[in-house]
């Protein structure tokens, strides 16, 4: 696809996704200067992103190192000179332990533990290696999902993780995104408030024991405008919003939508609706629907089958016709980008580079 380098938006096969480059480089240095007015340093989420040359642009804007969901993903971001990154997830298993162990020669990289067993295991891994594998552990201060009880179940876990040879206790991580329901901004707060207490006053009660704790670690998105103001925490890990698509908008996000997918059209069965080539095998709608640009016609249902992607308009639209080409603000970026092969990044409506995503299907 580098043969599109320097072509119109418009040279695009469709379904394609694509970025706005001067958007996503706004949002970009926006959130950098929001984290650093806070005092807390960033490092930015790439379960949805899954490209290092984005990576590293966050990198330069400010980002301390960044934050990845799989083992898998860590290691395309180590291959591409990325050398400090947290495994926000349990790495566990016969396979992955040699694999992350021989990571953490190359690159800082650490991992959540909530279980003894695992930490053991993470221990005889990087002893038998000769390596050193940093740990956070994870609390559940609400979410329900990983994680250890806050206060006296994580002094006893960072006290065995002090004992075990070939790991390195560096901090606490948690995810406060439960509050991320609540429709009400004061309770909203009130929430993200109570669970980020509980994470920074476990960071204190292993501190009074002489167990040092460097990293505080949470925050996403959906409350980087009130975690990072809070006292205790150390570092935000927020990154689906440089993209503020659908999803991460209606969480009140004030930053521009930077994520797209191009279609065309190929069937209009009436006036009021029109069909086009990307279903959810490539726009999916499952955690909020795409938003098409520059129709004139309120969009009454978003509709998506596997190949296929309808619109219902309000009224009659007739400037649209089959072979067209139309844009959507992409839906939910995470559950978008690792459908595509390619990100291609446009500025001023001209090819300017095609991104492999090299992240895609990176589960393991």
């Amino acid at each position: 696809m580098n043969r599109l380098i320097g072509q119109p938006k418009s040279a695009l096969d469709t379904p394609a996704l694509w970025t706005d480059l001067d958007r996503l480089e706004q949002n970009i240095t926006s959130l950098a200067r929001h984290f650093q007015h806070a005092g807390v340093h960033w490092r930015p989420h790439t379960k949805g992103v899954k490209i290092p040359a984005i990576a590293h642009k966050l990198l330069a804007a400010g980002a301390i190192g960044i934050t990845c969901a799989k083992l898998g993903e860590a290691e395309v971001m180590v291959a591409a000179g990325i050398r400090d990154i947290l495994i926000a997830n349990q790495i566990t298993g016969r396979h992955k332990l040699p694999r992350l162990a021989n990571l953490c020669r190359q690159a800082d990289v650490k991992v959540a533990v909530d279980n003894p067993r695992n930490v053991a295991a993470l221990g005889e891994a990087a002893t038998a290696f000769g390596a050193e594998i940093g740990v956070l552990i994870e609390l559940d201060c609400g979410m329900e999902r990983a994680g250890v009880p806050p206060g006296a179940a994580v002094l006893a876990l960072a006290r065995l993780i002090t004992q075990t040879p070939g790991v390195r206790l560096r901090g606490l991580m948690t995810w406060e995104g439960h509050a991320l329901d609540i429709s009400d901004p004061a309770q909203k707060r009130q929430e993200i408030e109570r669970s980020i207490g509980l994470i920074t006053s476990s960071a204190e009660l292993c501190r009074s024991q002489g167990i040092p704790i460097e990293i505080v670690s949470g925050g996403g998105s959906g409350t980087y405008k009130v975690t990072p103001f809070l006292p205790g925490m150390t570092e935000i890990q927020a990154g689906g919003a440089i993209f503020c698509d659908v999803t991460y908008q209606s969480w009140g996000i004030d930053l521009q939508p930077a994520l797209f997918v191009q279609t065309t059209v190929t069937s209009r069965p009436n006036p009021q609706r029109i069909i086009c080539d990307a279903g959810f095998k490539s726009l999916p709608s499952n955690e909020s629907p795409p938003a098409p640009l520059g129709l004139a016609q309120k969009v009454l249902t978003v509709v998506s089958s596997a190949e296929h992607g309808g619109l219902e308009l309000e009224s009659p639209n007739s400037m649209l016709e089959v072979g067209d080409l139309l844009d959507f603000v992409v839906g939910y970026g995470d559950g978008t980008v690792y459908l595509h092969d390619v990100m291609v990044g446009v500025r001023g409506g001209i090819i300017e580079c095609v991104w492999p995503i090299l992240g895609r299907g990176k589960l393991h």
